[in-house]
């Protein structure tokens, strides 16, 4: 019996089942939120070179397994998928062709039938190495352009801190510790890929990307916000305005926010009923605005909901509050809480991955289309920001 044939006939069967199983593994979490060709990829090209291989009449097709595999592993690092996630997909992709299979091969003899497990299993082998190393490679390229940005971004704010000492003084703080851990892992990382032939702990080497890139990733938030607040500041924002639909603009919003929700058991309670149809804003500076508030929600609440309503208030006024049931601000601190760098005195309401900069942004933006913002809070109970905007900006 030819097992290629079988294999090649059946490739769109083993794919729909791989694709169900690693959407049912609750290990393989970052394929949550992909589409069905999202996850499939490169597989179909894995499984044509096992074909190739399988095939008596042709040579072993190493090159297309490369191919196939390499271009699955950076893609997997460009999703966001772990190095153990990316093994769990390749053990239910064994699995799935050997359950697939598994009637055809006992037609055929044990010799036929040691050669082709033998096979699959070698493919999948060089499938699963071909893939890490290409996902390693992805890693390795990130790093490194993230580090030369992040030196460049250090030295300039190096030159800032020198010439602005008062006013910079907290600023420094809050780049010292994440600037210090980039560098620090960076330069061990890199060394130790330059010095090596041989990577024995693939595992170890991931952790200290991953640890570099969250580091990484949160002072590029926090130099994003500190550029956007001085833009703000220097005048050298304007609005945008355009008719937009305020109940499709939030929707965006929590399709963006909803895992975060979910992966703390929020529920996001949604009233627009009553929201204005149409509005004359700019819907950029709307959408970061409503983005900031909801997301702080999640951010500082453990337990309890997050309940989002929006109203029209007369023939020229909406509004929109966020309310959670999260860690609360005290009333001292209620009227700093929209000042750049402030932190609240609570020692639990610091949470990490933070700049401390989002309600100053958010502040801003509600002046720019000539809103208002408030905020009702209490300590342990939650908070309550409510903004009022005019129908149409004046312009």
């Amino acid at each position: 019996m030819d097992f290629s044939q079988v294999l090649a006939e059946k490739t769109e069967s083993i794919l729909q089942k791989w694709v169900i199983e690693v959407r049912k593994d609750q290990l393989i979490e970052s394929a949550d939120d992909l589409s069905y060709t999202a996850i499939k990829n490169h597989l179909p090209d894995v499984i044509k070179a096992m074909v190739t291989v399988l095939s008596k009449s042709q040579g072993n097709d190493v090159k297309s397994i490369v191919v196939a595999s390499w271009q699955h592993g950076v893609l997997r690092a460009e999703q966001g998928f772990d190095p153990s996630e990316i093994a769990r997909e390749y053990h239910l992709l064994r699995r799935v062709i050997f359950e697939t299979l598994e009637t055809n091969l006992l037609q055929g003899t044990p010799t036929a039938i040691v050669r082709a497990m033998r096979l699959i299993d070698t493919v999948i082998d060089e499938a699963i190495a071909r893939c890490f190393n290409s996902y390693f490679e992805e890693r390795l390229r990130e790093l490194q352009q993230l580090y030369n940005s992040l030196m460049l971004h250090n030295e300039e704010l190096n030159r800032l801190v020198n010439a602005n000492q008062d006013y910079l003084a907290q600023l420094a703080h809050e780049f010292k510790s994440p600037l210090a851990s980039i560098i620090g892992y960076s330069d061990l990382f890199l060394r130790q890929q330059r010095q090596q032939t041989r990577v024995n702990n693939n595992q170890v080497n991931v952790e200290h990307i991953e640890r570099v890139l969250r580091n990484g990733r949160h002072l590029l938030r926090l130099i994003n916000d500190i550029l956007e607040i001085s833009r703000y500041d220097a005048g050298k924002v304007q609005p945008e305005p355009e008719l937009i639909n305020v109940s499709e603009l939030i929707n965006n919003v929590l399709e963006i926010l909803e895992p975060l929700a979910r992966e703390k058991q929020l529920p996001i309670v949604v009233n627009c009923q009553t929201a204005p149809q149409q509005i004359f804003t700019d819907p950029v500076k709307l959408q970061q605005i409503i983005t900031n508030l909801i997301s702080n929600a999640i951010r500082y609440t453990e337990s309890g909901s997050i309940d989002i309503s929006c109203e029209v208030l007369d023939d020229q006024k909406w509004a929109i509050a966020v309310k959670d049931t999260g860690i609360g601000i005290a009333p001292e601190n209620q009227t700093q809480i929209f000042e750049p760098y402030f932190r609240v005195g609570c020692q639990n309401s610091y949470v990490h991955g933070s700049t401390g900069l989002g309600l100053a942004i958010v502040a801003r933006l509600v002046k720019l289309l000539q809103g208002e913002i408030n905020l009702v809070s209490e300590i342990g109970v939650g908070s309550t920001f409510s903004v009022t905007f005019p129908l149409q900006l004046k312009m």
